[in-house]
């Protein structure tokens, strides 16, 4: 029977249906694209009423057409034996706080993933690292420090795609997270709600969906304020000099041409002013024109943060051809102002920051389905990348010895403008020589003409095997050419601080370089009675010129560095189970992070640092030996509570990273109740403690290489809000 274009419409309404009842966690892509044998009765049932000789019974709907898309756009991009963890909707309004959480705190419910200061995550011993795609496009990087620039809102569901990454992946690969946003036509409505609590917390939000015609429409807005915008870095229950006002906005439109093409806008914003957080009691070191003393609890050390971005994208599909063309746009910039007579007074230096970042970039993807056993898919990404930086420097004049010889200060005027290219191109094939097995390999090819000039053809190969109905092995290698990230490349003038009091005691400046490495990934991942599903992974990483960052200075702002060798490995345990409004999970990660030989940005540390890092493996900075993370929620009727927790036994401190820090493992609970209101919609109540047992844990003691200040996790906080619904 030959398979018409309504033959086609029905199979998809099938497989959007089984896929959104279905629930996939740390799963090989092959095994989540994988039909289950009753739908496979379901289709050859509609194949069979949808016979030429018979007339058609439905049209396709728009919601079948949206979801038909979303799927051929998914089958552009697959993961292809990578290691994925899916978040849906349910669990992140079942995670402390739902939707109303940063969105780094919903990624740390996944497997692998390290808390850090400033919103900072680190995926399998990476720092940071992350590559952002919303609905299959690629968010350039900024200059964003502190918070987090994309709210949990307005996502639909999310996957951390890691490992050993298919070839359409380069540039930043510690981690992949996906993002597939609400959207008008899947979620029609609203909700309007204000949720807030300890630290002075307020925060509003709006959100709408819809559509008109052939248009699909959604948009959400925010606003956040508390007095407690960064981590506190004394264990006191509030901080001083901690207020942050943040705005977030996402649009999102789309115009479907016909059932196979659509084009889709979106684009988001988000403007943030953070106070820099003081801690008291700190002994002044330096005389501003005869004053000698300040209280270090008085500083006024401010930064905002701004990031905007913008896509256009077009998709279509051919019969066995499909492709996903898009034009992207992003800007960000940051300014962090001094106190300028207090930061003179206790670091002998004040520096101004006032960078911008635009970055854009075309990027093109496409699957062609030769025959049943070879899929091909290539495409390629270019960036253009403009930066403008004003960072001018109060300093003190100083004699032979290194002492200070004046009390006025002197300005060095820092920053410039630079511009730059990053290119990647890839193809790669999907072989499946029989039916449980499928190989898929290819390779990339990335140029980086930024401040370093360097190109790599990388080599990528996924092998998955269908061992059983409930069984999937995979193994995998890739290489991996990561560039440095350009907004965090130092431009200090090392020479023009000679004989000041922020002198360098080592004046080598090697040029940041790319990294380039091997890695090595294999898992396995079991079902047991469709409700229980369990996954063990394990991964190693070799690297030359390993990428690392610090924060070096008064100012917040990271900058990139070199280990010559880098080497990490680990290995990743996640289980989870649903059934009847019961779900669980639980999430358990070992890894060590290594690396030798400073060989760039060397003017950054202390001589005798640098000398034993030169000869030592060391542990990197953000390296947790064991991490975890777990939960329980019950949903019964239009009731919820959930209880989840987080376990880090610890980041590095102290001379060259030798120090660790003590465990953390803070509980929060979670409730939430709905109230249906008729035609008019539903009101929903959600009452929330962080840190029920009230932990004092550090996350980082201002110790250990390019670790600035001290940090703490939140203590206990109480939180509440009320949301309607239409």
């Amino acid at each position: 029977m030959q398979v018409t274009k309504t033959h086609f419409s029905c199979i998809m309404k099938w497989h959007s249906l089984f896929a959104k009842n279905t629930r996939f966690s740390r799963l090989s892509p092959r095994r989540t694209g994988r039909y289950h044998p009753f739908l496979f009765g379901l289709l050859a049932t509609t194949l069979h009423a949808a016979d030429p000789a018979q007339p058609p019974v439905t049209e396709l709907s728009e919601v079948d057409v949206v979801a038909h898309l979303n799927e051929a756009r998914n089958q552009i991009l697959p993961s292809l034996g990578a290691t994925t963890f899916e978040i849906g909707q349910p669990q992140i309004e079942a995670q402390s706080q739902g939707e109303d959480a940063p969105l780094n705190q919903t990624l740390l419910r996944a497997p692998g993933v390290v808390e850090d200061s400033f919103g900072q995550l680190h995926v399998r011993g990476e720092h940071a690292n992350l590559q952002y795609r919303i609905n299959g496009v690629l968010l350039p990087e900024g200059i964003t420090v502190f918070g987090q620039e994309l709210p949990t809102r307005f996502v639909q569901r999310f996957s951390l795609i890691d490992g050993a990454l298919p070839a359409q992946y380069g540039f930043k690969t510690a981690g992949i997270i996906d993002i597939q946003t609400k959207s008008g036509t899947l979620e029609p409505g609203g909700e309007v709600g204000i949720y807030g609590g300890s630290f002075q917390t307020l925060q509003p939000s709006f959100e709408a969906g819809g559509t008109s015609g052939k248009w699909d429409y959604y948009v959400s807005g925010s606003y956040f304020q508390s007095h407690l915008g960064i981590e506190n870095p004394t264990g006191s229950d509030n901080a001083i000099h901690d207020s942050t006002k943040q705005y977030r906005g996402f649009l999102y439109a789309s115009y479907v041409i016909d059932d196979t093409s659509r084009i889709s806008l979106f684009g988001g914003g988000s403007y943030g002013d953070y106070q820099i957080p003081n801690n008291p009691g700190q002994a002044p070191g330096f005389t501003f024109e005869d004053r000698s003393t300040f209280d270090s609890a008085k500083l006024n050390e401010n930064q905002h943060q701004q990031n905007d971005y913008g896509v256009i994208a077009y998709q279509k599909t051919l019969d066995n051809f499909s492709f996903q063309a898009s034009f992207f746009e992003r800007y960000s910039a940051v300014l962090f102002t001094p106190d300028t007579v207090g930061d003179l007074i206790f670091n002998g230096v004040a520096g101004r920051v006032d960078q911008s970042l635009q970055t854009q970039g075309l990027e093109f993807d496409s699957s062609y389905k030769l025959n049943e056993q070879h899929t091909l898919r290539g495409g390629f990404t270019v960036l253009l990348a403009e930066q403008t930086a004003n960072d001018p420097l109060q300093v003190f004049a100083t004699d032979s010895t290194g002492a200070q010889s004046s009390d006025v200060p002197i300005t060095i005027q820092q920053g410039d403008y630079k511009s730059g290219w990053e290119y990647g191109f890839y193809l790669q094939d999907e072989w499946k020589p029989v039916s449980p097995l499928t190989i898929n390999f290819g390779g990339r090819f990335d140029v980086v003409d930024e401040f370093t000039h360097e190109n790599q053809f990388s080599p990528r190969i996924n092998i998955t095997l269908q061992v059983t109905r409930s069984m999937v092995v995979h193994a995998g290698y890739a290489r991996y050419f990561t560039p440095p990230s350009f907004e965090a490349v130092s431009q200090t003038d090392v020479a023009a601080q000679n004989n000041t009091t922020n002198a360098f005691a080592v004046q080598k400046d090697n040029i940041v370089r790319a990294e380039s490495s091997h890695y090595f990934d294999a898992g396995i991942n079991q079902t047991f009675f469709s409700d229980f599903h369990i996954g063990l992974d394990g991964y190693y990483k070799i690297a030359h010129n390993q990428i690392d960052s610090g924060q070096f200075g008064a100012a917040v702002i990271e900058t990139e560095f070199n280990y010559k060798d880098g080497l990490v490995y680990g290995t990743e345990l996640t289980a989870t189970y649903d059934h009847a409004g019961f779900s669980a999970y639980g999430n358990l990660s070992l890894s060590k992070a290594q690396g030798k030989d400073i060989d760039s940005q060397q003017f950054q540390f202390d001589p005798d640092e640098l000398a034993y890092i030169k000869n030592h493996w060391i542990y990197l900075d953000h390296n947790q030996a064991v991490t975890g993370s777990g939960g329980v929620s019950y949903k019964w009727k239009d009731s919820l509570v959930s209880v989840d927790f987080l376990y880090g036994n610890g980041l590095r401190a102290g001379f060259a990273n030798e120090e660790k820090l003590p465990p953390y493992y803070p509980v929060n609970l979670g409730l939430e109740q709905t109230v249906h209101m008729g035609k008019l919609g539903k009101v929903k109540f959600r009452f929330d403690v962080v840190n029920l047992f009230d932990q004092v844990y550090q996350l980082r003691t201002g110790t250990g290489v390019g670790v600035g200040a001290s940090q703490y996790g939140m203590r206990r906080g109480f939180f509440g809000g009320v949301s309607f619904e239409w």
